[in-house]
């Protein structure tokens, strides 16, 4: 299996397991990224999900690039993976514990969680502009962070580290990597321990304030992902060269 779900005290604990390929989102892990969002969802005995990776390298590297070059994939589809709160309603709290690098669709992941959990060596990029894709998951990426900040991640694709990244606030704690999954069952059984109505009214209110510009966002970047550019950066990593930029 390529996603794998278990409920520890109240805790759903939704991990990407392919190590092998820094749990990269590959069609099966997509799929099993639905599979257990729902099953979040309905489950009564889960009051918060943590989302993390397998292994210690990479809680996700972001989209499988060599799949996206074989399917020359340009607009991802609306149900591509889950987005809490933009095409699946998820109400209870959510926490992503990253422990390891978290890139591209990995940062998505990290980002559309309540909050963020990073092992001391978690590195957060949003890396499309050096493969020539897009982001317009990121639109409220200068809510959670300072705007120059957002403009910094966002047009250099270079990586925060977690203690950059949590004095940004984009991260709650920053811990060492052997306290990771204990570290944040204790904060998620915390927050099962309050009063479910209340904790779920406390996570809407805090969402009030956020702009929602998804699709605004995907018409800027619609361009970008019909773009020539948009094929050539996965086809450039499968075939292990610099990719050639043209523009179009």
């Amino acid at each position: 299996m390529s996603v794998t779900y278990e409920v520890v005290a109240g805790v759903a604990w939704l991990t990407i397991d392919r190590p092998e390929a820094r749990n990269a989102l590959s069609r099966d892990v997509r799929d099993g990224l639905w599979e257990g969002t729902r099953r979040f969802v309905a489950d009564p005995d889960a009051v918060v999900l943590v989302l993390t990776g397998a292994g210690d390298k990479a809680f996700c590297a972001g989209g499988d690039l060599k799949e996206m070059a074989e399917t020359a994939l340009e607009i991802p589809p609306p149900d591509f993976l889950p987005q809490f709160g933009r095409n699946v309603e998820v109400r209870k709290p959510t926490i992503a514990a990253v422990n390891g690098v978290a890139y591209a669709g990995g940062f998505l992941l990290a980002q559309q969680c309540d909050l963020v959990v990073a092992a001391e060596h978690a590195r957060f990029a949003v890396t499309e502009v050096k493969v020539g894709r897009g982001s317009p998951w990121a639109a409220p990426l200068s809510w959670l962070v300072p705007p120059r900040i957002a403009l910094e991640i966002l047009l250099t694709g270079d990586p925060l580290d977690a203690a950059r990244a949590q004095a940004f606030g984009l991260v709650n704690h920053v811990v060492p990597a052997a306290d990771l999954r204990a570290r944040t069952q204790e904060l998620a059984e915390r927050i099962a321990a309050n009063a479910p109505l209340s904790v779920r009214a406390a996570k809407e209110t805090a969402y009030l304030g956020r702009p929602d510009v998804w699709d605004r966002a995907e018409e800027i970047w619609a361009p970008v992902y019909r773009s020539a550019d948009a094929q050539e950066g996965p086809a450039a990593f499968r075939d292990k060269r610099t990719p050639v930029w043209k523009g179009i």
